[in-house]
């Protein structure tokens, strides 16, 4: 079968993560997504970043099934070939500074007006209007302001970010859903959409519960490690050979694990009676259960655990991770051979369809590799013209 979003085109401003991630998911599910590049091209091709065989690998993962066309935005016939190609497109997505939508005239204002079912979606830092629109968004500086920065690591230890871009990514994720719910909204209403979303909001949203007891009783979280709040045992502890997490938030967990450790003196000890009680008096549980679980190694514990059912993982690093059987069994392996990085293997798609079984991972572009074949294909262009916009520098 098809993939969902078959006929769907994307014309792609965005660059580095923000702008890019989201269009990637949705390439995924089988979007066309031409990516317009001004003749520098987009900034996460800078080869230095996360490098593989002299090519970027940010710019590798967040733009493979793309196609990347090079148009001067900034002349008047690269302009007239930009809104020749909204026309033909669904969405356009960016991540542009605020104010330059209007500089260049591509805004909803006029992009509608030539295509009043268009859907346009910007990703800012801080939205596109008020006192922080035109500061810098960079992933850390979002992650800094909006507090995980300070609820992330170890207590009374440097502020941490996380190891994903998360404020990026945010952009990406709430980007793609946005775009589909305007997408729905349009078959019911024939109408087009202006989608603006700001790293800042989905960063304040995917802090949840949190955010909710701040916001209601004032309560400031601290940096937990890998240990939880509300409950307890729920963190890593250190074993013989590595790591190893266990989450017991249930009663029932909590008993099943005391069982299999044979530790029948703290499971009746009326101090760890219930969760709350042992949220109460970790400072005395944890360093108790510490001294126990150096004796073994991590694959002792995870099979005594996952024996008992007791909720538990290995501490991996990426190697584990990927060599995790579900890595291979819902083919999040995933490979593509780029004509100057060679093989690349690369994360593949969580959204699994039960009438759809290929799973779409075509190289990420060359700059300008498309220029021609969409200028032909879809504008249908001759061979003369283009070569005539070429010979002026609008296109590459």
């Amino acid at each position: 079968m098809s993939h969902p979003l078959n006929s769907v085109r994307i014309i792609e401003l965005g660059q580095i993560i923000a702008g890019t991630y989201g269009g990637q998911v949705l390439s995924d599910l089988g979007a066309e997504v031409i990516k317009v590049e001004t003749p520098n091209g987009d900034l996460g091709r800078i080869p230095s970043v996360a490098p593989i065989n002299g090519e970027s690998g940010l710019f590798l993962t967040f733009n493979r099934n793309k196609k990347s066309i090079v148009i001067d935005l900034k002349t008047d016939e690269g302009l007239e070939l930009f809104y020749e190609l909204v026309k033909k497109a669904d969405v356009v997505i960016d991540n542009f500074r605020p104010g330059v939508l209007d500089r260049l005239k591509i805004n909803y204002e006029i992009l509608s007006k030539i295509n009043n079912k268009l859907i346009q979606c910007s990703v800012t830092g801080y939205g596109e209007s008020g006192e922080y629109a035109n500061l810098p968004a960079l992933d850390i500086i979002i992650q800094s302001i909006t507090g995980y920065m300070a609820i992330t690591g170890e207590p009374n230890r440097p502020p941490v970010r996380t190891g994903i871009p998360l404020a990026d990514l945010s952009g990406g994720i709430f980007s793609s859903q946005a775009i589909m719910a305007a997408l729905y909204k349009r078959e019911k209403t024939g109408k087009g959409s202006s989608i603006n979303l700001s790293m800042f909001d989905g960063m304040l949203s995917l802090l949840t519960y949190l955010g909710t007891v701040w916001l209601t009783k004032g309560e400031l979280p601290i940096p937990p490690g890998s240990s939880h709040m509300y409950s307890v045992p729920w963190q890593a502890f250190k074993v013989k050979d590595g790591y190893v997490v266990i989450a017991t938030r249930q009663e029932v967990f909590w008993e099943r694990m005391c069982d299999a450790m044979n530790l029948q003196d703290i499971k009746t000890d009326k101090r760890f009676a219930t969760n709350p009680k042992r949220v109460e008096n970790r400072e005395i549980l944890v360093p108790m259960l510490e001294e126990v679980f150096l004796e073994k190694t991590v694959k002792y514990w995870i099979d005594l655990f996952r024996k008992s059912e007791v909720p538990c993982a290995p501490v991996n690093n990426l190697d584990g991770a990927f060599g995790e059987p579900p890595a291979i069994e819902r083919d999040m392996i995933v490979k593509y051979d780029h004509p100057t990085a060679g093989e690349i293997k690369l994360p593949g798609n969580p959204m699994k369809f039960s009438d759809v079984s290929e799973t779409i991972s075509k190289p990420a572009p060359t700059l300008g590799q498309h220029t021609e074949e969409v200028l032909s294909s879809l504008l249908g262009m001759d061979a003369e013209r283009i070569k005539e916009l070429k010979s002026k520098n609008i296109i590459k």
